[in-house]
């Protein structure tokens, strides 16, 4: 049987943190970024590019940092603000990564972790 094409995904996970804390920030969006490749079994060289969202109420560090430390030296990365939605969870943390893999789309597993799971449940 021929090894399937790797075709391009997009992936989402999305994670909390406590405070407005740079270093509790970095750590959360590398959890986030090694719970997501782990589970969708992705090398460096899959990554096409990182789309990272928070909310307003956390300008302490971008979490697009953390996947440059992480090794996201040549994907591309952006960073942006959420608008302020009433009722919208607070401290979060949104990715959309951009990735290619052989999977199909209902093999994909896109990540929540922490406070996020209620974004989710039935991905967390």
């Amino acid at each position: 049987m021929p090894t399937p094409m790797p075709r391009l995904h997009g992936i989402r996970g999305a994670t909390t943190v406590s405070r407005n804390d740079a270093a509790e920030i970095l750590a959360a969006t590398d959890e986030l970024l090694r719970t997501l490749i782990e589970a969708n079994g992705l090398t460096p060289d899959d990554i096409v590019s990182g789309l990272f969202t928070v909310t307003r109420d956390l300008d302490a560090a971008f979490p697009a940092r953390a996947a440059e430390e992480f090794g996201w030296n040549i994907v591309a990365l952006l960073h942006a603000t959420e608008i302020p939605v009433p009722g919208a969870l607070p401290n979060c943390i949104r990715l959309l990564v951009h990735a290619y893999t052989t999977r199909g789309r209902g093999e994909i597993k896109h990540c929540y972790l922490r406070g996020a799971t209620v974004l989710r449940p039935d991905r967390a």
